[in-house]
């Protein structure tokens, strides 16, 4: 493993920040100053930093926390203001948000300190779905708008992949998707001319919010950390094919 990696599972500092640690010459493996983050280390190697001996690779965690409105979606805030991690107080480990919910946002979201799996979890081409109950304005929801919604939507920023949707009740849709482009089902739905007036997370996976009050966080059991490791680590879906090419 490279130093910096090992440094960054030791819980010590992100991956970047170890390797300002190492290039600062605050890194020794053996007793001896290093200086190339990519350095090959083994587990039970004498890295110490700032004199401190690691002790390898910390215990890999992830919470399941309830996101109130107004908390930010982030592991600090330069401003003090209220973030998810903070929702953790006890834990010593240095934690980070599985992708992201905005500010006006609520619901379901992941905290770990397993930065392979975050990546798994939220890159799209693994296509773990993110299901939202959403109120959304503009009257009824009629057939067209579920279907503009179930087929992608042109945005900005180019066409969305089919979301999964169905109505709850008069107002209220549930949609599931793998993307995660900035406010997207916000973006989704006013294209259809419904613009959302509240937006909750109830699932991610194979996990949904549950009883988790808003605020509250629970650890995840080992069954399910096992549910999303094997969730991330099927292969990718071949494209679709359809008339004129790819999808």
């Amino acid at each position: 493993m490279r130093l910096a990696k090992y440094i960054a599972h030791a819980g010590v500092a992100s991956r970047r920040a170890a390797e300002t640690l190492i290039r600062d010459g605050r890194v020794t493996v053996g007793g001896e100053i290093v200086l190339d983050p990519a350095r090959d280390v083994e587990d039970g190697s004498a890295v110490a930093v700032d004199g401190r001996l690691l002790g390898g690779a910390e215990q890999r965690v992830i919470y399941a926390v309830n996101k109130p409105l107004g908390v930010l979606s982030t592991a600090r805030d330069p401003n003090g203001r209220p973030t998810v991690v903070s929702l953790v107080p006890h834990e010593s480990r240095r934690l980070y948000p599985v992708g992201r919910l905005d500010a006006d946002s609520t619901g379901l979201i992941l905290l770990t300190n397993d930065g392979a799996l975050a990546h798994r979890l939220t890159h799209p081409s693994f296509h773990v779905g993110k299901t939202y109950r959403v109120v959304v304005g503009g009257g009824p929801v009629g057939e067209q708008a579920l279907s503009r919604l179930r087929e992608g939507v042109r945005l900005q920023d180019g066409m969305t992949a089919p979301a999964r949707v169905r109505r709850v009740r008069r107002g209220v849709l549930e949609l599931t998707i793998h993307e995660g482009r900035n406010r997207q089902v916000r973006r989704m739905c006013d294209a259809v001319g419904h613009p959302v007036e509240a937006l909750e997370r109830i699932a991610f996976g194979p996990l949904e919010l549950g009883e988790i009050a808003p605020g509250a966080h629970r650890r995840l059991s080992e069954a399910e950390v096992r549910r999303l490791r094997e969730l991330s680590e099927r292969p990718p879906p071949a494209p679709r094919e359809r008339s004129g090419g790819t999808l």
